[in-house]
């Protein structure tokens, strides 16, 4: 029997609580302030916080949409890690990123809201079994890494610390560059089950590094109604360019959430448990980048809002693939400039000027098969110093290119957003 399919998200570990000077692989991890487990965060600030997070998630897919090939990226991991950053923004670098970002509340209600969020996101399927036996898990992890000896305020540290359960792990950026990135490396791939390794590259770490903040989430789930070995065969599947490449394709016919739009279908596919969905977007055919172009918060919550069960015959390809951002540029253009600049405001850290973005870093996986989904995500904020089912089924036939996103059902957070233009494409840039 295949072993149920994992899925993971960007950047680092929320599970463990934050405990003073204690030691984890070697790496001191000094904070004093427990994490809040239950935070009093109210419905209407939970709401808010969702709804910013979900429209800025479509606002950075129109941007790196413009790049060629597949896409996969984390929105909620990004801005998580950069929810962590913006706890020391000041002055007109907050605000820039209080916009780009669509943080709507204010930073006391903000942090609190991420704290209530995560965990109850971790929260989910801890009782629903799988096909491994092993239960349904999301866990969703934070970090921080600090140069030795470099001094930042208490109260950056408490936020951090009380709302994201990351307390500052100590590393020797300066004096040890290479053993500071492979400690973050490692740590990462063991937090991803080793689908996101190498995050950091030779050059991320430099002498002008003094802080890093990380984020992540695993995912192991399989379809709440998956789909047999048997019925897979070999299928054409036709790319924007009109070429035809043949793909392994799925097939099963099921009751489905499905509802059909002016130009496009949508099948929402429940994994175990029916917390957690993939959301299948198909435009018609030749009408991709209509559809695409037009995607918006809006529009996919009213989409999701008009779904209705129905008998589906579903075929859908098998696919497998990864991805590797700089998102520097990509947030500059969303309106976060001075972030990056000598002239950035993050003194809510130190008490001074003295540090800025050099780059936020983020790389993904997906794999789709029978059994469910895997995908892995990690993402890094590198800073330094300046210097009703009917009798008959409804067709969807996935042999064309689609957009999906991996959402949670009750609060609609999307974990995970992408396309599919190539299942044979392996890598993207």
């Amino acid at each position: 029997m295949k072993k149920n399919i994992p899925l993971l998200l960007s950047m680092l570990a929320l599970i463990s609580v934050a405990a003073p000077s204690v030691t984890v692989s070697g790496v001191v991890i000094k904070s004093d302030k427990p994490r809040d487990t239950s935070p009093v965060v109210s419905n209407t600030d939970m709401a808010t916080l969702i709804q910013g997070n979900s429209v800025f998630a479509f606002s950075l897919y129109q941007h790196l949409k413009t790049a060629e090939g597949n896409l996969f990226f984390s929105p909620y991991s990004i801005s998580a890690a950069l929810a962590m950053t913006y706890a020391g923004a000041r002055g007109q670098t907050e605000q820039e990123m209080k916009t780009t970002l669509h943080f709507l509340l204010a930073q006391s209600q903000l942090h609190p809201a991420f704290d209530r969020l995560e965990i109850t996101l971790a929260s989910r399927g801890q009782t629903t079994p799988t096909k491994d036996n092993k239960g349904f898990q999301l866990n969703v992890v934070n970090a921080i890494w600090g140069q030795k000896g470099f001094r930042f305020k208490p109260a950056f540290l408490d936020i951090l610390s009380i709302n994201y359960g990351a307390g500052l792990r100590v590393l020797d950026f300066v004096g040890a560059p290479d053993d500071s990135r492979a400690t973050i490396n490692d740590w990462v791939s063991e937090q991803t089950h080793n689908k996101i390794n190498g995050l950091l590259s030779q050059k991320a770490i430099t002498i002008f590094t003094r802080l890093l903040l990380t984020n992540g989430i695993y995912f192991n789930a399989a379809w709440a109604s998956p789909f047999k070995n048997k019925t897979t065969r070999d299928g054409t599947f036709h790319t924007l360019n009109g070429n035809a490449v043949t793909v392994p394709m799925m097939e099963q016919t099921e009751l489905f959430a499905y509802a059909r739009g002016n130009n496009f279908q949508a099948v929402e596919l429940p994994y175990g448990g029916h917390q957690l969905s993939m959301v299948v977007l198909l435009p018609d055919a030749g009408q991709f980048g209509a559809v695409e172009n037009g995607l918006t918060y809006d529009q996919v919550n009213q989409m999701i809002g008009s779904l209705e069960m129905q008998n589906v015959s579903l075929t859908m390809p098998k696919f497998r693939f990864s991805a590797d951002f700089s998102m520097k540029q990509t947030l500059q253009a969303l309106g976060m400039p001075q972030a990056f600049m000598d002239e950035a405001d993050f003194s809510g850290m130190t008490g001074n000027r003295d540090l800025k973005i050099f780059d936020v870093i983020h790389r993904a996986f997906v794999s789709v098969d029978e059994a469910g989904t895997e995908a892995a995500a990690a993402t890094a904020v590198k800073m330094g110093m300046v210097t009703a089912a009917p009798t008959k089924a409804v067709w969807v036939k996935m042999d064309r290119p689609f957009i999906l996103f991996i959402r949670d059902i009750e609060t609609g957070t999307i974990l995970f957003a992408g396309r599919v233009l190539n299942p044979k494409e392996p890598q993207m840039k």
